[in-house]
């Protein structure tokens, strides 16, 4: 289990829970240090004291405010932790909100809230549960390091998790990088939808979501350290450097994003019109293919061409043939 980070207590009303609180989260980056290339001698940071020119230890070493370039106001950590700050030691939980009315791009690092000790595990416990039931998050006040923070509570399998937030003011503005107006079909929107559907996942495991950085990274020590060649690098598929067809590459997406799950790329691919293209086929005639056109005429030509010739034929059998005389009609009984 990660050590402590912090001791204090989960104030719920008048409910307070004893807890400690440790890291939720675990950094497996490959670390790298600054070394001379000549003699590969390690390269540190030293601090110096720009008046006395020499390096000082870590008790030499005190904060302060800047007020001018020649006067510093020091600020001790005594000073620090004297501050009346109501929560100080504790984590005060001010109001309870659904999850889905706080932006994401307030909420920080997360930390595990572990109880302290028999005498907080029913609290905890009895937090934990009116949370999950409720289907709400806590939003708390509390100060570590003499500044006052704001977190948010919620849970996460049998634990309380406690996410470091934001305040209003420390989140900028972004109505300067909205981009110019533009229109966007509903034929762009279908499209739009039809390739989200085709990468719906029902959760977040498998190869895609695996770190082949920080393997790629210790394959490449590896082969360095026994004096190989590193592996190569796999060839990228060249993109186009812009869209200039948004329907197109939305379609060919959808259709490499079926093929990738193992689904026929193209049995949907032209399955996006929408409700302007469907209403201009309703009205929109049916025509005729040049081809039967061109039959047609061909016909029409070889009737002209032998109406002529058959009459002659006709002619020239009259004149050698007798007339044939009508047929006597007997006459009537009386």
């Amino acid at each position: 289990m990660p050590r402590s980070i912090w001791s204090g207590a989960i104030s719920f009303g008048l409910v307070t829970v004893p807890i400690h609180v440790v890291g939720a989260t675990e950094d497996h980056s490959i670390r790298f240090h600054r070394y001379h290339l000549a003699d590969q001698g390690r390269i540190r940071t030293r601090k110096i004291c720009e008046l006395e020119d020499r390096e000082v230890g870590s008790d030499e070493i005190g904060r302060g405010y800047e007020l001018t370039r020649t006067q510093i106001v020091p600020v001790t950590d005594e000073d620090l932790r004297e501050l009346p700050l109501p929560a100080a030691k504790a984590i005060e939980i001010v109001a309870f909100v659904p999850l889905a009315s706080v932006d994401p791009i307030r909420i920080g690092d997360g930390y595990y809230l572990q109880p302290d000790g028999q005498v907080a595990a029913k609290p905890y416990k009895l937090l934990r549960q009116a949370l999950a039931r409720s289907s709400k998050v806590a939003v708390a006040r509390y100060a570590w390091s003499g500044r006052e923070r704001l977190g948010l509570l919620r849970v996460r399998d049998e634990a309380i998790v406690l996410h470091a937030m934001r305040w209003p003011d420390e989140i900028r503005d972004p109505s300067s990088l909205t981009p110019p107006e533009v229109e966007v079909s509903e034929e762009e929107i279908e499209g739009a939808l039809a390739l989200m559907d085709t990468m719906t996942r029902d959760d977040l495991g498998g190869e895609e979501f695996r770190d082949t950085y920080t393997d790629a990274v210790a394959e490449l020590i590896e082969a360095k350290r026994e004096h190989k060649e590193p592996p190569a690098a796999a060839e990228r598929e060249e993109q186009p450097g812009q869209v200039l067809d948004l329907m197109a590459a939305l379609r060919q997406s959808v259709s490499k994003a079926k093929e990738s799950r193992g689904e026929d790329g193209h049995a949907e691919v032209h399955e996006l019109p929408g409700p302007k293209e469907k209403a201009a086929a309703k009205k929109t005639p049916a025509k005729k293919t040049p081809a039967k056109k061109t039959a047609a005429k061909k016909a029409t030509g070889a009737r002209e061409t032998t109406a002529p010739r058959e009459t002659a034929a006709k002619r020239a059998t009259a004149k050698k043939s007798p007339a044939r005389k009508p047929p006597a009609r007997k006459p009537r009984s009386a």
